[in-house]
């Protein structure tokens, strides 16, 4: 192996089958998001929509709403949060070389969540031309960006990252905007404290095309970045300093990572508020059956991620229908288990 090849060479078979995956995972993305197009409380029939743009028939009124006002917005929004969500975390477990790293750790979800309740509990009382449906998202951009700015100067020195010193601050920061959130959540009213509280459980149900416009080209933007980080982490997993003797930019590689992290959760967060779990789980299940190289890591994890928001948010609709269980209920109930037999894995405590 030459000095500028990566991991992956050692793993000839874990690489081909992990390219192998993309296929398997694009299918399986495919088929999740047409039954999110299917399936919903309104009874609306996907299959008799198409049936009538086949031959020509007009849409009713309820079916142009419910498919393309509810549904397809809703589609585009899981599909873009459980992408940043996966990509964000696999991103961090390269960074921090542990699988048990998640956009949560730096502070960025805390610092969005931060924002997202000032503009939840005081957006009432700014003047009508700061008030808006873009508020929220706006609000929770800035506070993901604040915490992340202010992370990379506590935890950059003369041009270069400690990683260690970035997950103390992190730790730090979400500490922080825990009991700033705990302060504004104290002032709300009886209001307020319901949007609060679904909010955090966290919820599509809110999504538009405003904020597919919005926040999507971010994620987007965000999760491409993410993907070309592939190789740099890979090579950040042999240490800092071999990745510096094989001429990769580390510290270039490291501010690149923390951007895309902070600009991908920031988004999703702002549009969809707290989803556990997808960002831990993901990445560490296809780490164990494809491998740890990281080039095709990142865009599997993008795909699995966008399946299971998917899936958590189809179950999330009809569970309790013609009501909605928080999409975040959903996927702390099926990620828990997974988490805890990661812990259980990594102490050496189950084999499987």
């Amino acid at each position: 192996m030459t000095a500028t090849g990566d991991i992956a060479a050692a793993f000839p078979s874990r690489r081909s089958r992990a390219r192998r995956a993309h296929l398997v995972l694009g299918a399986l993305l495919v088929v999740a998001a047409v039954l999110s197009l299917a399936v919903g409380a309104s009874g609306t029939s996907l299959w008799g929509a198409l049936e009538k743009l086949a031959t020509g028939q007009p849409l009713t009124a309820t079916e142009q709403v419910v498919l393309w006002q509810i549904r397809m917005p809703r589609m585009l929004m899981a599909i873009a949060v459980g992408g940043a969500l996966a990509l964000s975390g696999a991103v961090l477990q390269g960074l921090f070389r542990n699988p048990l790293a998640d956009p949560g750790i730096v502070g960025v979800s805390a610092g969005a969540s931060l924002g997202a309740i000032f503009a939840i509990v005081l957006g009432a009382s700014l003047p009508a031309v700061f008030a808006g449906p873009w508020l929220l998202p706006l609000a929770a951009f800035l506070g993901a960006w604040g915490a992340t700015l202010l992370l990379y100067r506590v935890s950059t020195r003369r041009g270069r990252t400690s990683v260690a010193t970035m997950l103390l601050a992190g730790i730090a920061l979400t500490a922080m905007a825990g009991a700033l959130s705990g302060l504004m959540i104290y002032m709300a009213d009886d209001a307020q404290l319901r949007d609060l509280t679904f909010w955090q459980l966290g919820s599509l149900a809110g999504a538009t095309w405003l904020k597919v416009q919005v926040a999507g080209p971010v994620m987007l933007g965000a999760m491409l970045l993410a993907a070309t980080l592939g190789r740099g982490l890979n090579g950040l997993a042999l240490g800092e300093a071999t990745a510096g003797h094989m001429g990769l930019p580390v510290q270039r590689i490291k501010a690149l990572a923390v951007l895309s992290v902070a600009a991908a959760t920031g988004a999703a967060v702002a549009v969809s508020g707290g989803i556990a779990f997808i960002g831990i789980v993901v990445p560490h299940l296809l780490r164990l059956a494809t491998g740890p190289d990281h080039e095709p890591l990142l865009p599997n994890a993008a795909l699995l991620g966008a399946t299971l928001l998917l899936v958590a948010d189809v179950i999330s609709r009809v569970i309790v229908a013609p009501g909605e269980l928080p999409i975040g209920i959903v996927t702390a109930i099926l990620g828990a288990p997974v988490f805890l037999w990661i812990l259980l894995r990594r102490r050496g405590l189950v084999d499987l």
